[in-house]
């Protein structure tokens, strides 16, 4: 096989965090196996072990990736300075914004609630911090301001978490709510969970 047709180990280590960010923000840590993540990104399992040795590597590294797309995300808000949209504004829409990059959001609430774990929950600590120094030193929130995005983040998380989109034209409440949190980006979060689910059936139909 010659290299044009070969499909490099980086892009083939990405192909599978991609999947394995997927997987695990659907199942959570408990709930995926290496064998799941495999068939997701259309490789054999041991080959998700060979290049990341055990699950907990993996959801580590898959931890890392997320962070480093929040904080990319974060900072290329940071730069537009043209808009005139406060920063503020800017850097919760980017977050917002993530949401479309499926599972990666859920990932990192996964993380966080395994501060138990030793290696996983040192690692979802240190990635929170960086973002409270993002926050505070990088775009000059205040110590208030930081706390407030911090909680809106983790609100959004448990929101997309809890697949609250499902009851969007049910309830007027959940309407309400949803309408409030995504002013600017609810018809992407409602396409979002449109095509969550329809792959949701995809796979019950073929008992994958």
């Amino acid at each position: 096989m010659t290299d044009g047709t070969r499909m490099r180990a980086e892009d083939r280590r990405e192909l599978i965090l991609q999947a394995a960010t997927t997987v695990f923000g659907d199942h959570g840590y408990d709930g995926t196996t290496t064998a799941q993540v495999a068939r997701a990104a259309g490789v054999s399992q041991p080959y998700v072990v060979r290049v990341f040795g055990t699950k907990e590597k993996l959801f580590l590294a898959v931890l890392q990736r997320a962070l480093d797309h929040l904080l990319a995300a974060f900072r290329a808000a940071l730069t537009d300075t043209v808009s005139g949209v406060p920063i503020q504004r800017r850097i919760g829409l980017a977050y917002i914004g993530l949401a479309a990059d499926r599972g990666l959001l859920l990932s990192l609430m996964h993380g966080f609630v395994l501060g138990r774990d030793p290696e996983i929950g040192a690692a979802a600590r240190e990635g929170f911090i960086l973002v409270y120094r993002f926050l505070r030193h990088e775009a000059g929130f205040s110590p208030d301001e930081s706390q407030q995005f911090l909680a809106g983040g983790m609100l959004i998380n448990t929101m997309i978490g809890l697949r609250m989109t499902d009851d969007f034209d049910r309830d007027p409440d959940v309407h309400e709510l949803l309408t409030h949190a995504f002013p600017e980006k609810i018809d992407i979060m409602l396409e979002l969970a449109k095509t969550e689910r329809r792959e949701a059936a995809e796979r019950a139909g073929t008992g994958a």
